[in-house]
């Protein structure tokens, strides 16, 4: 494989801001130091002055080609993972979805020959859609043969991939035993099924009511019950797409206690608030996404949560669906709207625009939320996720000086809308390199 020299850049690692250039050989980072250059004589040089230099971004919570009643997420994992290349995301991690009662080892092939046509290398969280007396022995199949050490579970959705906490906790025991993690969507889903059915009676079926029918302690009560399951199994836990306050201090306070717990959180809970759903209906309809776009209290509390390290994760749950034929099935029903927006292509720039150059964050949290906390979680760490020799060359050369504005004119995921349309963003990935190559 050919060699490549980075000159002149500043590679950003989770604790370091150094200058130095890079020697990438074999795909993997085979020298940091300076003055390389007299070293490899005639080697193929990338010139990065005035650039900064990222591990490449993992975003371990994407949902292309989900299969939904208004057809699937309108980015397959060959558009999907073009977008997250353009944006600087270098790995993601998708999910399988089993339907009740299938098997997790038919779900898993035919997930995998879905994922064929990605563009990056990824990974597959196993979903827990159902629960029966053979899931222990069918997640232990996962871990051992198929080498699955993730998997998520809904308490949202019942009636369809939802389970109950009664079956959550076996899943969780099992985990525990096999020393892999459970992923968990915490929403109180019987009380969102009797708000819905209490506002459908009312007559009141705008996307509003969609956020109304999922209020803050629906979140909250869940991800409470959630943390106790984890006292009561020792299972590794991470919670996804965290929105409220409330969930966050029940989170920071599992953390105090030394529970193994971690905490995901989205852009779109960070920069957006509830006044979307104020938009017209026909507008309002993307916005339609579980848990829903909460409060700027609530934002608030996310970024604080993010400054002291309760929150680990800066994720995207890109799971996108065009506004027309797909959103405004449920022009006169929130319930049909299916849930769910893209991000992947600019989870990078809006934490760099609206995070580091902002000061909310530095440099090195800005790695460590994109890229370095996940590689740990996940158990990609060190071969990626961080800027060391050994490690693999899947890099991200950043121009800090780049503006623009974000549309759907100029978007490289597939989708007929966007929900951070028009947000202006500084900086872009500039170059992105896989295994030592530039894409």
């Amino acid at each position: 494989m050919a060699q490549l020299l980075i000159l002149n850049g500043t590679p950003i690692t989770s604790k370091t801001t150094i200058k130095a250039d890079l020697l990438l050989a074999d795909g993997k980072i085979a020298a940091i130091g300076e003055n390389l250059k007299n070293q490899y004589p005639g080697i193929e040089i990338t010139d990065a002055k005035g650039k900064l230099i990222f591990p490449g971004g993992i975003d371990p919570h994407v949902h292309f080609a989900l299969p939904t009643p208004a057809g699937p997420s309108c980015d397959d994992f060959l558009s999907g993972s073009r977008a997250a290349m353009a944006g600087g995301t270098t790995y993601f991690m998708d999910f399988v979805t089993p339907s009740v009662r299938q098997s997790l080892k038919e779900a898993l092939l035919l997930r995998q020959a879905e994922a064929g046509n990605s563009l990056l290398e990824c990974g597959l969280h196993m979903g827990i859609t159902w629960f029966d007396e053979t899931i222990p022995a069918q997640m232990e199949w996962c871990v051992k043969e198929a080498g699955i050490k993730s998997f998520k579970a809904y308490l949202a959705y019942k009636g369809s991939i939802g389970i109950e906490y009664s079956e959550l906790e076996q899943v969780m025991k099992t985990a525990a035993s096999l020393n892999a993690l459970v992923l968990v969507h915490c929403e109180e889903g019987d009380a969102i099924l009797e708000n819905q059915q209490e506002f459908l009676k009312q007559g009141k079926t705008d996307p509003l009511y969609h956020a109304l029918s999922r209020p803050n302690e629906t979140e909250a009560e869940s991800v409470k019950k959630v943390i106790d399951l984890c006292r009561k199994t020792g299972c590794h836990t991470y919670i996804v797409h965290t929105s409220t306050a409330q969930s966050i201090e029940h989170i920071r306070q599992a953390k105090k206690e030394g529970l193994p717990v971690y905490c995901e959180t989205c852009p779109q809970y960070l920069l957006l608030d509830e006044s979307v759903y104020q938009k017209p209906v026909h507008e309002s309809l993307k916005y339609v996404i579980s848990p829903p776009i909460r409060s700027k209290a609530d934002q608030e509390a996310l970024w604080l949560a993010i400054q002291d390290g309760t929150v680990d994760v800066i994720s995207t749950d890109h799971c996108p669906f065009n506004t027309l034929g797909q959103k405004d099935q449920g022009m006169h029903d929130f319930t049909k709207i299916p849930n769910g927006a893209g991000g992947v292509e600019h989870r990078l720039k809006l934490i760099y625009s609206y995070g580091v150059l902002t000061e909310k964050i530095n440099l090195q949290q800005f790695v460590a939320l994109t890229s370095t906390n996940a590689a740990k979680i996940f158990g990609l760490f060190p071969r990626k996720g961080e800027i060391v020799v050994g490690s693999d060359a899947d890099l991200v050369i950043w121009d800090p000086d780049f503006s623009s504005v974000i549309s759907v004119a100029t978007n490289v995921q597939t989708c007929d809308e966007d929900i951070f349309e028009g947000m202006t963003i500084k900086g872009k990935a500039w170059k992105v390199l896989i295994k030592g190559e530039i894409l």
